[in-house]
């Protein structure tokens, strides 16, 4: 079982910056984001191979966000700059055992309570 908490989320302006951090209880495979906005479905963002480092974002986050770890923390961080009004959402760090990196909520074995990015002027 891997407990992931969150924290980081908050209400900000359209270009402002905020950082997420999400720790695990123990070391996962892998580790991503999602966000759901309201009446969508829930999106992947980005993820992270635990053991290479490997990371893989979404089109609509390139450029923008950014995902990195710290392994002696168990943590990864999801660094999103320039935030636009469409990045409101409830956003969901994941962890699956597996070594390769998941895009698919539904891959995803073990999720944490989620925590909100509003941007808005």
């Amino acid at each position: 079982q891997v407990r992931l908490v969150e924290s980081g989320g908050g209400l900000v302006r359209p270009g402002d910056s905020l950082r997420l951090s999400c720790t695990a209880s123990v070391s996962a495979g892998n580790m991503g984001w999602f966000r759901q906005a309201p009446g969508k479905e829930r999106e992947f963002v980005a993820a992270i191979s635990w053991g290479t480092g490997y990371t893989r974002h979404a089109d609509s986050v390139k450029g923008r966000f950014t995902l990195s770890r710290d392994n002696a923390k168990n943590t990864v961080y999801l660094q999103m700059n320039s935030l636009k009004p469409e990045d409101t959402a409830v956003y969901y760090c994941a962890a699956d055992a597996s070594i390769w990196i998941r895009t698919i909520a539904s891959e995803y074995s073990y999720w944490g309570q989620g925590t909100q990015v509003t941007v808005s002027s």
